[in-house]
């Protein structure tokens, strides 16, 4: 089969979006499937040729995130491609002009087209000052999606929010984690102790983006408290984004070290003892996986990633979403930060939860959607997903 991924990000960039197209392209091409990947060049060039489209895409660089670039829309040059060396599906990772320019350019020759959601964009309205803008986004979200076969979320909740809103046909794709690269065994004590962390010390993580859509304030504030308590805590803050010179200068003690990945990442999250996720405005939250798979207990808002794999008590601590919730976040931080044996307990069932998910597993059922996605997303049961609706709401 050959299948064609549309996507505005791509390795070498680093976020979740890009990260998990990597992971299904390797999956994909390990079974066999020739997979093209059409993306704006970055300015340094591509990682690889091999994921190098049939078509170059110009890009336009984002207001606050000079490292992304939006593709311009390519529609007439997609379909003289296609028409050379057909697609048997394609899949739209992002919801710019370049997806919808492949969406019609599938749909002109009869392509079947499967689009994804991995940003709630009516939400990022909100966390940047635009609330007023969120029913147009909405608007734009449902037309997207509406002219796809499929549309791929990672979980019931966000599927049953899609058909609330009426945004597409929602298939739900589970996301795996690398337990190779995630994993206990790559906690590294010097690298605690150039963080100035005491062999007894307390590791407090942040890892993602630094940015107003994550909420870093709250983390922030719940680490200054538990830090009265547990005066041998110092926080990590892993990864880049506009608002670093802003905390940087804020929060001088606080030890920012910028974007990780492969290796690296790994050994960040396993040599910390506990990883503050605040963000109200993930629809997955790959970090979520990775902390757990990592042996690091969190505290996380009941949405996305955690409300579908963090169990509260177990694994960490998971907060209602609701007018208390800065409060209850706040509350289990401290109460994690006090109880090392809880923690211990939790960096263990977590570890052994993400090891039941795997790559290959989802790279498998992936290529079963792009090989029939109309059939598969008719097969969604809409109660299934209905139980989980006021989670995405």
């Amino acid at each position: 089969m050959r299948y064609a991924i549309v996507t505005d990000t791509y390795t070498p960039d680093l976020n979740g979006v890009a990260l998990t197209l990597q992971a299904y392209v390797a999956g994909l091409r390990a079974r066999g499937h020739a997979v093209e990947v059409i993306r704006p060049h970055p300015p340094g060039g591509l990682a690889s040729e091999s994921d190098a489209g049939p078509v170059r895409v110009r890009g336009l660089r984002l207001p606050r995130y000079p490292t992304l670039r939006v593709g311009l829309p390519v529609q007439a040059r997609l379909q003289v491609a296609w028409r050379a060396q057909r697609p048997d599906a394609v899949y739209v990772a992002t919801e710019t002009l370049l997806g919808g320019s492949a969406i019609r350019a599938a749909r002109t020759l009869g392509i079947p087209v499967v689009t994804a959601l991995h940003t709630r964009f009516d939400l990022y309205m909100a966390d940047y000052g635009l609330r007023a803008l969120a029913p147009l986004a909405l608007a734009w979200m449902r037309r997207f999606h509406g002219g796809a076969d499929a549309t791929v979320v990672a979980t019931q909740a966000l599927a049953a929010w899609l058909q609330a809103q009426r945004i597409g046909h929602a298939v739900v794709l589970p996301r795996a984690v690398d337990c190779t690269q995630f994993d206990p065994a790559r906690r590294d004590p010097a690298l605690r102790a150039s963080w100035g962390i005491p062999p007894d010390g307390l590791a407090v993580i942040h890892v993602g983006r630094l940015a107003a859509e994550k909420n870093l304030p709250l983390a922030i504030h719940a680490f200054r408290l538990l830090q009265q308590q547990r005066p041998d805590a110092r926080m990590v803050l892993v990864g880049d984004g506009p608002l670093r010179e802003t905390l940087a200068r804020a929060h001088p003690d606080l030890v920012f070290v910028g974007a990780r990945r492969g290796e690296a990442l790994g050994r960040h999250f396993a040599s910390a003892d506990l990883f503050l996720f605040p963000s109200r405005s993930e629809t997955f939250g790959n970090v979520v996986l990775e902390a757990m798979a990592s042996g690091v207990p969190q505290v996380a808002f009941d949405l996305g990633a955690a409300s579908e794999h963090l169990v509260d008590g177990l694994h960490g601590a998971r907060v209602a979403d609701d007018a208390h919730g800065d409060a209850a976040f706040v509350a289990a931080a401290l109460r994690l930060a006090q109880n090392d044996a809880d923690r211990e307990a939790m960096a263990r069932a977590g570890r052994r939860a993400m090891q039941r998910l795997t790559p290959a597993q989802v790279a498998a059922e992936l290529d079963a959607l792009l090989a029939a996605p109309r059939a598969r997303a008719a097969s969604v049961p809409v109660r299934q997903a209905d139980r989980h609706a006021h989670r995405a709401a």
